[in-house]
């Protein structure tokens, strides 16, 4: 089992920027991808960034250039670094991991981001 805790959600203006993280309950280097995904009211969750522990990042094209993602292992975090943000960015961020072997899926509890004025 892991369990993920996201923090850093929140209420920001169009053009702002917020850090979100999320600390897994195991060793970041035990997990092969750590990420995140975001649901707004009424769509399906969708990816917004991943990154194995090697470093390789994958990103949705609609956070490019302005979505950073990046990991610690040594203190088992992943954090999302969002900038320029839009209102279409409002949702709730839910944090994942996949471990290495069996590719066991786990999520946290969402955190919510509100872009709005």
């Amino acid at each position: 089992q892991v369990q993920l805790v996201e923090s850093g959600g929140g209420l920001v203006q169009p053009g702002g920027s917020l850090r979100l993280s999320c600390a897994a309950s195991r060793s970041g280097f035990s997990l092969h991808i750590m990420g995140w995904y975001r649901q707004a009211p009424g769509s399906q969750r969708e990816l917004v960034a991943t990154m194995t522990s090697f470093g390789r990042t994958n990103y949705a094209d609609s956070v490019k250039g302005r979505f950073t993602i990046s990991r610690d292992n040594t203190k088992n975090t992943v954090y999302l670094q969002m900038s320029s943000l839009k209102a279409e960015d409002t949702a709730v961020y839910f944090c994942n991991a996949v471990t290495y072997g069996n590719l066991e899926n786990y999520w946290g509890q969402g955190t919510q981001v509100t872009v709005s004025s």
